[in-house]
């Protein structure tokens, strides 16, 4: 009998010799950084979940099954700003349609059959930047799969540790866990506004968000913000 288990372990661990085969310690270092810091980020997460009001299972539930940081966010977000839980999970889909491009680019890496969904659903930006910034194939693939399973780990743990400590503070905004992701992303935006061509619909976008937030039910604001996108649109076309 077919026993999908014991294959899964097989696969995993003949994944682990081959990325520590392939890999330097340099670059394994970088990676294990990379997954602690979404760790961290993960405990933000639960804890600003549990804080809104929402059971501890559903951000813990949500970082296993989703496992797209800033999906899940927005989602529970919207949700506990009162919108919709459709018009929540409508924003989540518009910011995972970037995976679209992501598996068309890294494609060779992701094996096949089962394995193949399993890569899929450990795709997020930073496997991607890993894989892509390797020179071969397989250095790529060791890299993809790596930084894609430490960070299938380190989320849900990080979503799990928050919800337990939300739920034992109560309040999150008394340690400042509510401003550690948005601070995160911040800082994580701030370089690319240097670029003109996401500086423009960046800022166009913040604008409607802005002004839409008091006429809007919650979690549409955000969703009409992607009206800046048509900025850069429109200057491609004119180009």
């Amino acid at each position: 009998m077919f026993d999908l288990t014991n294959t899964t372990i097989l696969f995993s661990i003949c994944v682990m010799r081959s990325i520590f085969r392939t890999l330097d310690s340099t670059l394994l270092r970088n990676i294990a950084l990379v997954c602690l810091a979404d760790g961290l980020v993960g405990i933000s997460y639960g804890a600003i979940a549990v804080g809104a009001g929402l059971e501890p299972w559903l951000p813990t539930a949500l970082s296993v099954l989703v496992l797209a940081g800033s999906a899940e966010f927005m989602f529970v977000g919207i949700v506990a700003a009162g919108g919709s839980s459709i018009a929540a999970m409508l924003a989540g889909l518009l910011v995972n349609a970037r995976h679209l491009p992501f598996g068309l680019t890294v494609g060779d890496v992701l094996d096949r059959g089962w394995r193949r969904v399993l890569g899929s659903h450990v795709m997020n930006d930073e496997s991607v930047v890993f894989a892509l910034g390797q020179t071969d194939r397989d250095r790529r693939r060791a890299a993809y799969w790596a930084c894609g399973v430490g960070i299938a780990i380190c989320w849900p743990l990080g979503a799990l540790l928050g919800a337990v400590a939300g739920n034992a503070i109560g309040d999150t905004g008394v340690f400042g866990l509510d401003a550690m992701f948005p601070a995160v992303l911040l800082a994580l935006v701030l370089p690319a506004l240097r670029d003109r061509d996401v500086r423009v619909p960046a800022l166009v976008g913040g604008v409607v968000a802005l002004v839409t937030t008091p006429l809007l039910p919650a979690g549409l604001p955000v969703l009409a913000a992607l009206l800046g996108l048509l900025v850069r649109v429109r200057r491609k076309v004119l180009q």
